[in-house]
């Protein structure tokens, strides 16, 4: 069973802001999923250093101090509350190493953008055709693959390689956007971080979570499709919020509140504030569709949508308590 914290407070629906950005973050994101976590984090947690140790990941002190900032096995186990333990342990070493991808990608693509794409093109290789690996990065990400291809069926196997290939193809936009001396729109900013969310990749192994298959009436139902969308939007919309202190002092662009105080020339508070209206609107969306259409869906079919929920919930609790997004905490309100 996940555990639930009674000490980790839900978000308010009182609007008032608060006197610092995580203040006013919490009192003003609709956030109707409680938090829970999963039983084994702790185990799991294990295994993750394990796994980046035994592939040469965290051999540099950088990365491994960015792990040890970042927590994935934790934000695991709040996206994945009710999984196994061995498909939390993939859902872990997945979100670890697209921690350490996607830095190495962001740092590439400001600095040197054609190193990038030797990067790009090896884990386009490994996920379309098994090409053999030449980095560690590309050797852990032959074993991320190898590890779903055994717990998952292959249609799902091939899911997980299609929606990995559209993140490594977003941190190719993001590096065009981060270099273009024109700034970019917000819905051009918006498609290129659904992309970089690199959230989808991870909705195949909540298929293979449940005792039965999900039936492709189901999957493919067009309100399923929309819940997709909604579910990796919301997530990774909420854990902007608390990263766009972090990402302004780094010149970053594909955040959603960055991209509205772009928009508007308004001060970051101000900006925040609409990012978390529009937030607020997803998700109250996927709760009407989610409503609308559970009476309909096999107890696969609930299981898959309540993995949808789990990035919500998970992305927004462990958003407001990672080290990597501290900068949320002190950074003053003034608007």
């Amino acid at each position: 069973m996940p555990t639930v914290h009674q000490e980790i407070p839900t978000a308010s629906h009182s609007g008032l802001p608060g006197g610092t950005l995580k203040e006013l973050i919490d009192a003003s994101l609709y956030m109707p999923f409680p938090f829970l976590s999963n039983p084994h984090e702790s185990e799991v947690t294990a295994g993750v250093d394990a796994w980046l140790r035994a592939w040469g990941l965290t051999d540099d002190p950088a990365v491994a101090d960015m792990i040890v900032r970042t927590r994935p096995a934790q934000l695991a186990s709040y996206n994945s509350p009710t999984v196994g333990r061995d498909i939390l342990q993939i859902v872990a070493n997945q979100i670890a190493y697209q921690f350490v991808f996607d830095d190495r990608a962001e740092e590439l693509g400001r600095r040197w953008p054609g190193r990038l794409l030797p990067m790009l093109c090896e884990s386009i290789g490994i996920l379309r055709d098994g090409q053999p690996p030449s980095t560690p990065l590309g050797a852990a990400l032959t074993d991320l693959r190898r590890q779903v291809q055994e717990r998952c069926t292959p249609a799902q196997a091939a899911r997980w390689s299609w929606r990995s290939r559209e993140y490594v193809h977003g941190l190719l936009y993001e590096s065009v956007a981060q270099t273009h001396a024109v700034p970019i729109s917000t819905g051009v900013c918006t498609t290129i971080r659904s992309l970089t969310a690199g959230v989808e990749p991870f909705y195949p192994l909540y298929e293979a979570a449940q005792s039965r298959e999900v039936t492709a009436e189901e999957f493919y139902h067009p309100v399923m499709e929309r819940l997709r969308r909604l579910s990796v939007d919301a997530a990774v919309w909420t854990a902007d919020l608390f990263s766009a202190v972090k990402e302004q002092r780094a010149g970053g662009m594909i955040n959603l509140a960055l991209a509205h105080q772009r928009a508007r020339q308004c001060s970051l508070p101000i900006a925040v504030r609409l990012a978390i209206r529009q937030i607020n609107d997803t998700i109250r969306e996927f709760e009407e569709l989610y409503e609308e259409i559970e009476s309909e869906l096999s107890p696969a079919g609930v299981g898959y949508v309540e993995g949808m929920v789990g990035w919500i919930r998970g992305c927004y609790y462990w958003s407001r308590t990672v080290p990597r997004y501290a900068d949320a905490a002190v950074a003053a309100v003034r608007s």
